[in-house]
C-alpha cells in the first residue's frame, strides 16, 4: 500500500459480508461507519426495529472485520475504528434501538481489542449529533440547531471532520498504544 493512501468501499452490509476481492492485500486500517437515525418512542418501536439496528451496526461491523482480519494482521500497526453514540453512555429518550445496538458495538470493540492484540488495535468513537445529510431533519431550522448546540458544553453541533480526524488518527501509527477505547466525540456532552 501507499503510505497515507485512503480508499473506501461502499457496501450494503445487510446483503452480507463485503467482497474480499475488493480489499487490498495489505490493509492498514478499517473504519466502519454505518449511517442511520431512527429515533422513536418505546410505544412505537417493534422488535424488527431493534433487529435492523443490530444488523446494521453489530453484524455489519463483525462481517467487515472478519472479512478483513487476515489483511489487517498482515499489516504492521493496523487499526480498526467502529462507531457508537453518546446516547449509550448518556441514556437519551427515543434512542432505545440505536443505544442497544451501539452498546453492543462498544462490547465488540473491547472484546476484539483483547482478541486481536497486539497485531490489530480496535477502538470506537461515540459522537453526538454531527452535521451530516442524515442529521438534516434534526437541524432543519435555526431554532433546532441552536437548541442542539446549547445541549453541548462546546455550544455547537459536531461537524463531520470532528470524528473523521480522530478516526484517521486512530488507524494511523501515532495511535500505536491505543486500543480497546470508546472515545466520546461529543463536545463534552458525555463528560461535563
Amino acid at each position: 500500500p501507499v503510505p497515507g493512501a485512503i480508499a473506501h468501499i461502499t457496501h450494503d452490509v445487510t446483503t452480507g459480508p463485503p467482497p474480499v476481492d475488493q480489499l487490498p492485500e495489505q490493509l492498514g486500517g478499517l473504519v466502519y461507519c454505518p449511517g442511520s437515525i431512527d429515533l422513536r418512542p418505546l410505544r412505537s418501536l417493534k422488535a424488527d426495529d431493534l433487529r435492523t439496528a443490530f444488523e446494521l451496526n453489530v453484524i455489519g461491523a463483525f462481517q467487515c472485520i472478519q472479512a478483513s482480519v487476515d489483511r489487517l494482521k498482515a499489516t504492521p500497526g493496523s487499526g480498526v475504528v467502529l462507531f457508537s453514540t453518546v446516547a449509550v453512555q448518556r441514556g437519551m429518550p427515543f434512542h432505545a434501538s440505536v443505544s442497544a445496538a451501539k452498546g453492543a458495538v462498544e462490547g465488540l470493540t473491547r472484546s476484539l481489542a483483547a482478541e486481536l492484540a497486539p497485531a490489530v488495535r480496535v477502538n470506537c468513537l461515540a459522537p453526538s449529533l454531527t452535521r451530516t445529510p442524515l442529521a438534516a431533519k434534526l437541524l432543519s431550522s435555526p431554532e433546532r440547531e441552536k437548541a442542539s448546540a446549547e445541549r453541548h458544553p462546546m455550544e455547537r453541533v459536531g461537524e463531520a471532520d470532528d470524528p473523521a480526524a480522530l478516526a484517521a488518527f486512530l488507524v494511523g501509527p501515532e495511535a500505536g498504544w491505543i486500543t480497546g477505547q470508546v472515545i466520546g466525540v461529543d463536545g463534552g456532552l458525555s463528560a461535563i
